[in-house]
């Protein structure tokens, strides 16, 4: 087993490393000693350049990974920060959300947006997902947006497929509200010829090793198209100063973006598309190949989805997971508890119904997808669901 997130080994990870546990032979979840390799050269040469720099805290890397990331998304300003919680904590902060403010989410995408929200003294107000998609649904935002008042919107393009940001941004238009777009799954994902984080009023990237763009270690971003936004973000990342050792603004904190990750980010940066091509490739192998009658698929989508993870559903998924387990292939869920059935929102007495958001977390089984996968791999977890 694993660390996850700096805490202790837990039965369900985002699959980090190989471990010494794991068998030769074992198709795992995500193995980053592969990626490792195959970005090894371009990975050590960025390192060394850092360390013969002698500069590791906000300097050149940061400034141009910074600049490269936002052209890449096609925004005009990207502000690095320490990790994707962050992101989405200090990038809502910018937009004005704070405490007491109320704000539409989903709660099927492992509790991050709403960590931050609880961090802000903000509260979330949850909106039920589409079977299909599991991405927000917008007929339920629309009736929240009819019954609730609401501050913002956060739009999580959950498992790597990118909302249909037009209809979101014409409902939060007739509210009045900004939306901030969590894309921590979505790097590189593309819609109507513009990216995850170009739809929005500011947008949160995570740079978590097994992200579609993974640093060594934690990274965070947040892109923004408004100048104001990009310029409070830069004081919140830092204390709050506006200018050394002077405070101009309230809510700051230490979260940086250190020079070593900015540089290993742009390192990697240039292979984003062909990682994407390479998972969409393996999903659309799954979602046309999988042939079960008890599992579910996910439908074959286009440069819209880039397969951070890919997902079926399953009533027997212990069965199933049990099954793929014998055949040496690994699973996981993502994500197994609903934020509003976890504790410190039960607490609260936060427990509302939200059936699909409910529905799927008893079903959904998370297979390996990733760029190093091999053809013969990809092909052995089908053919071990197909005969089970």
């Amino acid at each position: 087993m694993h660390p996850v997130d700096g805490y202790p080994p837990c039965p369900s990870t985002e699959g980090l490393g190989t471990g010494t546990d794991e068998a030769a032979d074992r198709i795992l979840i995500n193995d980053l000693a592969r990626h490792a390799r195959s970005t090894e050269t371009a990975v050590q040469a960025a390192v060394e350049r850092v360390l013969k720099s002698g500069w590791y805290v906000l300097g050149e890397e940061g400034e141009s990974f910074e600049q490269d990331f936002a052209d890449y998304c096609g925004t005009t300003h990207c502000v690095g920060v320490a990790n994707g919680t962050d992101a989405i904590e200090l990038g809502l902060r910018a937009l004005g959300v704070g405490a007491g403010s109320r704000v539409a989410t989903v709660a099927n995408a492992g509790f991050y947006t709403t960590t931050a929200l609880l961090a802000l003294g903000a509260w979330p107000v949850f909106v039920d997902v589409d079977r299909d998609t599991k991405l927000m649904d917008l007929a339920q935002l629309q009736r929240a947006v009819d019954c609730e008042r609401l501050d913002a919107i956060v739009v999580t393009h959950l498992f790597g497929l990118l909302h249909d940001m037009e209809d979101v941004l014409a409902i939060a238009a007739r509210a009045g509200v900004p939306v901030f777009e969590d894309c921590a799954q979505a790097h590189g994902a593309v819609r109507d010829g513009r990216r995850a984080g170009g739809f929005g009023a500011a947008a949160a990237f995570s740079f978590y090793p097994t992200k579609n763009l993974g640093a060594l270690g934690d990274g965070g971003a947040v892109v923004t198209g408004d100048a104001d936004v990009a310029a409070r973000l830069k004081r919140l990342r830092q204390y709050g100063w506006e200018s050394k050792y002077r405070i101009g603004i309230g809510g700051g904190r230490n979260s940086r973006l250190d020079e070593l990750q900015a540089a290993v980010l742009r390192a990697k940066l240039p292979f984003l598309d062909g990682w994407n091509q390479r998972r969409r490739d393996i999903a659309t192998r799954y979602s046309r190949e999988i042939a079960h009658p008890r599992v579910q698929g996910t439908p074959v989508h286009g440069a819209e989805f880039v397969a951070h993870l890919y997902v079926v559903t399953c009533d027997e998924r212990e069965e199933l997971r049990a099954r793929l387990a014998g055949a040496g292939v690994a699973t996981d869920v993502h994500y197994p508890v609903p934020d509003h059935r976890q504790r410190p929102l039960a607490d609260l007495g936060l427990r509302e119904g939200l059936p699909v958001t409910d529905d799927l977390a008893d079903s959904i089984v998370t297979l390996p997808c990733y760029p190093e996968l091999s053809d013969a791999e990809v092909t052995h977890v089908i053919s071990s669901i197909n005969t089970w």
